[in-house]
């Protein structure tokens, strides 16, 4: 079962470490107890949104990123989840399809995107990237 809070805690821990700061002064710095924050970070406790939003302004952060990044991971998740499911369940192959090629999850067009705009996060065991 893939949890929402585990995720949002692993973003808000890397947002926080891109920046080198500590648990302490973003506790601080949110008014929040530093108890409180890396039980949040851990994915231990839920945050509400009032903390969320403190947590996002000690952090410079917007929370639309922040929970754009957190869809993006629970995207990935649930891929790998399904991805799993399918390798359990040993779905036949198609004929004409080679047994070590993967069909195709789901595809994104990104034709009019500046390259430097294009970021693809994926443990390559559960997405396949093909270039076009």
């Amino acid at each position: 079962m893939i949890l929402l809070r585990r995720l949002l805690g692993d973003v808000l821990r890397r947002q926080r470490q891109r920046q080198g700061r500590t648990l302490r002064e973003v506790s601080s710095s949110a008014r929040v107890s530093l108890g409180y924050l890396s039980e949040v970070e851990r994915g231990q406790k839920e945050a509400s949104s009032e903390l969320l939003s403190a947590i996002c302004d000690a952090l410079d952060v917007r929370m639309s990123e922040l929970m754009r990044e957190v869809s993006d991971e629970l995207s990935l998740a649930e891929l790998a989840q399904s991805a799993a499911a399918g390798e359990t369940a040993r779905e036949p192959v198609p004929a004409g399809v080679s047994a070590g090629v993967r069909p195709m999850l789901g595809s994104v067009s990104v034709a009019g995107v500046p390259p430097e705009r294009v970021t693809i996060k994926a443990p390559s065991e559960a997405v396949d990237v093909v270039a076009a």
